[in-house]
């Protein structure tokens, strides 16, 4: 490509491409100053944790899944640095609530969720159902801003299995729940050790990885570099070029994406509560549920408990609520981050295997969700930053789930 050729391209990508970026943030600026603060800053959170799992391709089913398929944790490594952030950011924010822990009290917001049959069971269907699915909750939400139909089907598939959860919330709650233990480390160990036993954890997991990967074969696959010093130092413009393209265009690796996640995990948890995307579409199966008229029954105990629950957002207009607007602007986060990678395209599978797929997994994942309270986002990457033993039992479950998920996936193969 001569260098005229080259400059009418970057002017024609330029200029659309710009385009783009300012009307996505003409449409940040428009629900900022238009809407409550609290919606605006959700919408804002939603947005930038959309384009973030757009352009890292995070997707925590992957991260768990591709150790057993492929033997492979490049995902994973990047979630397991973004945990280790998000544990130091978390433990800066409670240790100015609750300087020296007492023993007895607890951060409210925080993660800190039941230890017990409910979080095993919960952490085992998630684990299963995010494998089948082809992507957890939060992967599935920026996969429909990237023009998955599978994904819509499987969001559906997760409201329906939260409704579910809904009518049976009851009796877990006798059953379990009302009896297990809210166990935030820091009260048993103090600050200093839990974060190091959590970091040390993360540690072991993280060689653990590295050495599964190194007993699969590696292939050499060229790669093709992209020739930025042609246009480099030809003007102002073309010299932006680079970065530009590093942000909007070149995939981030899954360690930049899990890094600016914990980020965004730890600023949203300063003035509010850690990232949660299950109990808003909890909410949708509940207003589904009374409109086909199997309204929710009263739910016990939910008030008391923090995480992803219902008890909080069952009035109010639909949309009127902070996690309708993270949810959504994760959507819309990842479809601008697409449009603008020239990454979208209406994907539409022709196998109806894959659409029962994802139908199945979501149901499985989204009563999984609701029984633990939360997904691989709420109790998983918020609950272990929160110093909590959930979120440890629930990561092993997924592990286990995850792997007997694969194992029923390579059956189907």
């Amino acid at each position: 490509m001569t260098m005229q050729n080259l400059t009418i391209k970057l002017k024609l990508t330029y200029r659309y491409k710009l385009l783009a970026i300012l009307l996505f943030l003409m449409t940040i600026y428009f629900f900022a100053v238009g809407l409550k603060q609290d919606l605006a800053i959700y919408w804002l959170v939603g947005i930038s944790t959309g384009f973030t799992l757009q352009r890292s391709r995070l997707c925590f089913a992957s991260g768990f899944r591709d150790i057993f398929l492929m033997r492979q944790g490049h995902t994973m490594k990047g979630i397991l640095v973004g945990l280790g952030i998000s544990i130091i950011g978390f433990s800066v924010i409670m240790s100015t609530i609750y300087p020296v822990p007492n023993g007895i009290s607890i951060p409210n917001d925080a993660h800190i969720l039941p230890v017990g049959l409910a979080t095993i069971t919960g952490g085992l269907l998630f684990g299963i159902g995010m494998v089948l699915a082809g992507g957890c909750v939060s992967g599935s939400l920026y996969r429909m801003g990237e023009g998955y139909l599978t994904s819509w089907v499987t969001i559906v598939g997760v409201t329906i299995g939260t409704f579910l959860l809904n009518q049976t919330w009851n009796w877990w709650w006798d059953l379990s729940i009302n009896t297990d233990p809210l166990i935030w480390l820091p009260n048993h160990f103090g600050y200093g050790t839990t974060i190091l036993i959590s970091l040390t954890l993360i540690f072991i997991f993280y060689l653990l990885i590295i050495k599964i990967e190194s007993s699969t074969p590696r292939f050499n696959i060229p790669i093709i570099k992209s020739s930025d010093n042609e246009i480099q130092n030809s003007n102002f413009l073309q010299s932006l070029y680079p970065i530009y393209k590093k942000i909007f265009k070149d995939g981030w690796s899954p360690i930049i994406g899990a890094t600016t996640l914990g980020f965004i995990n730890i600023l949203l948890f300063i003035k509010f509560a850690p990232l949660g995307v299950v109990g808003e579409i909890s909410r949708w199966g509940s207003y589904a549920g009374n409109i086909i008229g199997y309204p929710i029954p009263p739910l016990k105990g939910l008030s008391d408990l923090s995480g992803c629950s219902l008890e909080e957002m069952v009035q109010g207009a639909f949309y009127a609520h902070n996690s309708f607007f993270l949810n959504t602007g994760i959507i819309i986060g990842s479809f601008s981050g697409a449009v603008i990678a020239n990454e979208f395209k209406l994907r539409i599978s022709r196998s109806k295997m894959r659409y029962a797929q994802s139908l199945i997994g979501g149901v499985i994942m989204g009563y999984g969700a609701g029984l633990a309270i939360g997904c691989t986002i709420g109790a998983f990457f918020s609950a272990i930053p929160s110093l909590a033993l959930s979120g440890w039992l629930f990561a092993i479950s997924l592990l286990i789930g995850s792997y007997i998920g694969s194992k029923i996936i390579t059956k189907l193969m």
